[in-house]
């Protein structure tokens, strides 16, 4: 048989793409209106005011950055000594009782603050165990030269899961809201199906499972260190979403600025994704090849600017088409440092370093939460997003200046190669 050209047709690599796309379907969707329930709550059964309310959005993305900051080291070095699909899979479950016990607390009308940010911390310590399993599965299954291809199709699994998500649990959360908890039941246990039966993995080397857990640890950090290029990327991404992150104050803009509800969040969170989506299927088949460097600083200025537009706009449809360039600009960022991540990186360090890699993700996203969330209870929640985008544009513009790797990085090769 003639070897694949696309990873699609390798059959593990589709059972793997399935349960990408269903766990982050179920993912976003259960984020978003676990999001807007606590906003609800806050301003409904607590009275708070909008500032106060848009606070405890902000602490909601603290507690669910919390478990990824703790855990994320442990997550790595299991990724890179246990098997991956079972480390993916119990996460899984997990998450299906997750989504059940919010499912019950809300039909039992026992919904709080206190019960929403405790489940939305389970659920952050599902994501650590789950990303970096799953990020280390998809080059155990593809060989080397299809990598960018299937990262470019793992970002339409996980962007696609973030377009259907959102919009469609804002719609069942209307009909009804528990339906969008049963959901994400349901499609965790497709996922963890779906992993179980991708076909036995490469084993570990015996260094990596016999050698100390905490030196496996330091080990991963130090690849990551000396990888300035791979440094950079990671932390101009850590750094200029943490500031430009709109996504937590998105229930504000719905509720309270724009006046469009949960139907409007859902397409508001959908928006980022289908930017995303688009860019990511149009890079499966013409990945990006040249100047990938000076791409991703253009990238990520593109995206504060974009931030700062949907801060100033008040018409619905020009907030959709901001969202959507925001996760367009986004996708090109990701897709060049995650190509990075997974063609530099040896497979005996390659959970801890996807590991390191997801919590500046997290970081980036959860942290960034609370800062919107502390900035809106200052600037409100329009200064808060102009403040952010402004802020992304600045952090691209230092780090061109820090880390001239990027800006002279041509190529995924090596520099200097």
């Amino acid at each position: 048989m003639s070897p694949p050209t696309s990873p699609l047709q390798i059959a593990d690599y589709r059972k793997f793409w399935l349960a990408r796309f269903c766990t982050m379907l179920a993912s976003t969707g259960m984020v978003v209106i676990i999001g807007y329930q606590v906003y609800d709550v806050a301003r409904a059964d607590y009275a708070m005011s909008i500032p106060t309310a848009s606070f405890q959005l902000g602490l909601l993305g603290f507690a669910q950055f919390l478990p990824v900051f703790l855990l994320t080291p442990v997550a790595g070095v299991v990724a890179d000594r246990v098997d991956r699909r079972k480390v993916a899979a119990l996460a899984m479950i997990l998450d299906v009782c997750v989504a059940l016990g919010l499912g019950i607390t809300t039909e039992l009308g026992l919904r709080s603050l206190p019960v929403l940010f405790a489940f939305a911390v389970l659920h952050g310590v599902v994501r650590v165990f789950i990303g970096p399993a799953m990020s280390a599965i998809a080059p155990n299954v593809v060989p080397p030269n299809l990598i960018p291809r299937a990262i470019a199709f793992n970002s339409i699994a996980m962007q696609a899961g973030m377009i259907i998500g959102p919009a469609a649990y804002g719609f069942l959360f209307a009909i009804d809201q528990t339906v969008p908890y049963w959901t994400s039941a349901g499609m965790q246990v497709i996922s963890t199906l779906s992993v179980l039966a991708i076909s036995n993995l490469p084993p570990f080397s015996p260094e990596a499972r016999d050698a100390h857990p905490v030196k496996q640890i330091v080990d991963g950090f130090r690849f990551v260190w000396h990888q300035r290029f791979l440094l950079g990327c990671i932390t101009l991404d850590l750094f200029a979403v943490l500031l430009g992150g709109a996504t937590a104050l998105m229930p504000v803009f719905a509720r309270d600025i724009l006046n469009v509800g949960a139907e409007g969040l859902g397409q508001m969170r959908a928006a980022v994704a289908a930017g995303a989506a688009l860019v990511a299927l149009w890079l499966s088949f013409k990945p990006l090849e040249r100047n990938v460097g000076v791409k991703m600083l253009l990238a990520v200025s593109i995206y504060g600017a974009m931030t700062v537009s949907f801060g100033f706009s008040r018409v619905f449809p020009l907030s959709l088409v901001c969202l959507a360039l925001m996760g367009a600009a986004d996708m090109i960022s990701v897709f060049i440092r995650t190509s990075l991540v997974q063609l530099r990186t040896p497979d005996e360090v390659r959970g801890r370093v996807s590991a390191i890699s997801g919590l500046a993700i997290s970081a980036s996203n959860e942290l960034g939460e609370m800062q919107s969330g502390v900035a809106a209870a200052l600037l409100g929640a329009t200064g808060a997003v102009v403040f952010g985008g402004v802020g992304a544009i600045v952090i691209t513009l230092f780090w061109a200046g820090l880390f001239p790797e990027i800006r002279r990085a041509r190529t995924f090769e090596p520099l200097g190669a």
